[in-house]
């Protein structure tokens, strides 16, 4: 066998192996079977309720919270006065109450049986930096309160919330997973070289926690939560054994490209800033919530974008003040105020090794910072209310529309971003628009003389089967609005756009 795997460094070598990799003989070298468990994971803390929330839910940061408050200040449940449904959801510790351990375990053997309670209960502590765990988990106050029975005192947005904490505190207290596995290794050899090829599969053998709290695909497409790479299923493998004789049915060359970082959603952002000692439970979501209410970032399917606004705030702030926006520097100011906060150190010490140099380094941005006032860009109009040129300014909230003559003149009008679709109601062009909570939708430039919308981007290319308007229905497929037809995105003439 080769030493070392063959390098493939273009077509050419790669259409060499493969030709080759044909002429090979195929034999089984080993087949090993086993087991293996996987843990529940911990109660919910703030970080993971909000990472989870907008996973599975769609749910931002702040709604999050903003449920959450709600089920923890109480619901009225037929008692007459209100009932706090969760503990406090403010808190980086995964720990739970032996009372209510024991009521989560009393439930599990009368709802699941015996053999999904583990002989201990289990015992979780913070993993993350700095935390201070003064709370408990995010739990429900009482196991007792399924998410049925609670579902008719509860608004939608409550039960989903309520649901999944539920969901996430009685599967941490049940007994791990059980996966048969099985690893096959195949050896082939050719005339010149021998190869090594591997299979790795796995089946459920034992619900446990699944049996409450199912897998879902996270931000970034993996299929495991835990980062467990999805693997062949065992029960569609045939029968091997060492020693046995394989025949090569096909082989299928792909070329993979390296692809750039995934931006950030607001789950894993949150999970960044938990990860980096950055902030506390109770500042993710205002921290979330400033940087797209300032324009800085926005959400794109559910994907936080920088903005203009926020990359020329952020070229600036690493330019003149690039301690304070490391994210070592951060996190080092949150453990000092921690010691403050402990009374280890006092405030004046710790605030006044901050502010001396930073009011130096002040100075010197206020002298350097370049004056940002970029020449406005005329559009071919007139300003309908005095006659002097439209030009296209950006606030807060983006591109917009303005007079050249702003202060004596305040007509505005928004900036609409063609898609270069024509509406299928009135001919107009099509326009991207976003509402107030920032979701991004589809309309005609003529509104409201013409109200169509889509949720689903418009595509400039017709439905073969009726010629109606296609919208991007997933990654793979186009719909069409009119008669409901599928069409592959790889069949179309125009590119398709990046629906990740």
């Amino acid at each position: 066998m080769d030493e070392a795997p063959p390098q493939i460094t273009d077509r050419q070598r790669a259409e060499a192996i493969v030709a080759d990799l044909r002429t090979a003989a195929y034999v089984v070298d080993a087949v090993r079977r086993g087991t293996r468990s996987r843990r529940p994971q911990p109660p919910f803390t703030t970080s993971t309720l909000q990472q989870d929330a907008s996973r599975r839910l769609g749910f931002t940061a702040r709604r999050t919270m903003a449920i959450a408050q709600q089920l923890y200040e109480g619901i009225d449940i037929g008692h007459d006065e209100p009932t706090g449904l969760i503990t406090y959801m403010r808190t980086d510790s995964p720990s739970v109450s032996v009372s209510a351990q024991q009521e989560a375990r009393r439930l599990i053997e009368t709802r699941f049986g015996a053999e999904h309670l583990p002989v201990e209960p289990p015992v979780y502590r913070a993993q993350t930096r700095g935390a201070q765990e003064a709370h408990e988990a995010i739990r429900p106050t009482s196991a007792g309160r399924d998410p049925e029975s609670m579902q008719r005192f509860l608004s939608a947005e409550q039960a989903r919330l309520y649901g999944l904490i539920w969901q996430r505190f009685v599967a941490s207290q049940m007994s791990p997973a059980e996966y048969d596995t099985l690893t096959i290794e195949v050896a082939g050899t050719s005339a010149g070289h021998a190869y090594r090829l591997r299979l790795a599969a796995s089946s459920l053998r034992f619900a446990g926690f699944l049996a409450v709290y199912q897998d879902v695909t996270d931000d970034n497409g993996n299929g495991k939560e835990n980062g467990e790479a999805t693997d062949q299923r065992l029960e569609r493998l045939p029968a091997l054994e060492d020693g046995d004789a394989l025949s090569l049915v096909d082989l299928f060359p792909e070329q993979h490209f390296t692809q750039p970082p995934p931006r950030y959603s607001e789950a894993t952002l949150v999970r960044a800033l938990e990860e980096n000692g950055i902030g506390r439970p109770s500042t993710y979501a205002p921290i979330l919530t400033t940087i797209q209410q300032r324009g800085y970032v926005r959400r794109e399917n559910k994907k936080l974008a920088p903005t203009e606004i926020g990359e020329t705030v952020n070229d600036l702030l690493v330019e003149h003040f690039p301690e304070v926006v490391d994210l070592g520097f951060t996190a080092r100011m949150e453990e000092e105020l921690d010691e403050v906060a402990e009374g280890a150190r006092a405030w004046t010490e710790v605030i006044g090794e901050f502010y001396g140099p930073f009011a130096a380094q002040m100075a010197r941005a206020e002298e350097a910072m370049p004056e940002m006032r970029a020449e406005p860009e005329l559009i071919d109009r007139n300003c309908p209310e005095c006659g002097k040129p439209l030009v296209i300014r950006h606030g807060r909230f983006g591109k917009f529309i303005g007079c050249s003559d702003f202060p004596q003149c305040r007509y505005t009008e928004p900036w609409l971003e063609k898609i270069g679709v024509r509406c299928p109601d009135d001919g107009g062009e099509l326009v991207e628009r976003r509402t107030k909570r920032g979701r991004t939708f589809y309309g005609c430039a003529n509104y409201p003389a013409c109200e169509f919308t889509s949720w689903k981007r418009p595509l400039p290319s017709a439905c073969p089967n009726c010629g109606g308007l296609l919208v991007v229905d997933n990654r793979e497929h186009a719909a069409c609005l009119k008669c409901g037809n599928r069409v592959p995105l790889s069949s179309l003439v125009v590119a398709a756009p990046d629906v990740a």
